[in-house]
């Protein structure tokens, strides 16, 4: 058995990103904040960032979508997404984050803050439609939330989370058909 040698090991940090998913105007739309320092000044990027010490994954996920959209105490629905680490994900460092997917209905227009420059709701399928638009490797966090997201609307009640508490059937379609991008037969949809 080898001893652990700290220095055998280049430094590395933690990161959490938020995915946060609503439909607004009947489509289905990411948070996004627009970054005011390097890396990638200027350009859109998940809500998120370093996890301090202390802090557990959940927390940090709460404190960074407050610190830079407003947006605290949401509710809703929020589960771990995936973990991304690829060695160039960010070029200051290696940097690990865990994605989180967020659902929720009827949010506010968010207000920048910490470390972001602007806030605003953006259209999913625009953002997806190129890699470019977003910083780091949020594409592809983007990408696999809008995947699980419509995924789990086939074998679970989660549409409900875009839903208010009282909903009608044919609100509760028009999330679905938002959500899939594919209109659906009313008659059917019970």
């Amino acid at each position: 058995m080898t001893d652990y040698n700290p220095r055998a090991y280049p430094p590395a940090a933690v990161t959490v990103d938020l995915a946060l998913l609503t439909i607004r105007d009947q489509q289905l739309c990411v948070l996004l904040i627009r970054r005011s320092g390097a890396p990638f000044q200027g350009q859109w990027a998940l809500p998120g960032g370093f996890v301090r010490p202390g802090e557990d994954l959940p927390q940090a996920a709460r404190r960074e979508l407050a610190e830079e959209t407003g947006l605290a105490d949401t509710g809703g629905h929020l589960e771990q997404l995936a973990s991304y680490g690829a060695p160039d994900r960010d070029p200051r460092m290696r940097v690990v984050t865990v994605a989180y997917l967020a659902l929720l209905p009827g949010l506010p227009a968010p207000v920048a803050g910490s470390d972001a420059a602007a806030a605003r709701w953006a259209i999913a399928d625009e953002m997806l439609a190129d890699p470019a638009l977003l910083a780091f490797d949020h594409h592809a966090i983007l990408r696999d939330a809008v995947e699980r997201a419509r995924a789990k609307l086939e074998y679970t009640p989660l549409a409900t989370a875009f839903c208010s508490a009282e909903f009608t059937i044919a609100e509760l379609r028009r999330v679905y058909e938002t959500v899939w991008g594919v209109p659906l037969d009313p008659r059917n949809f019970h």
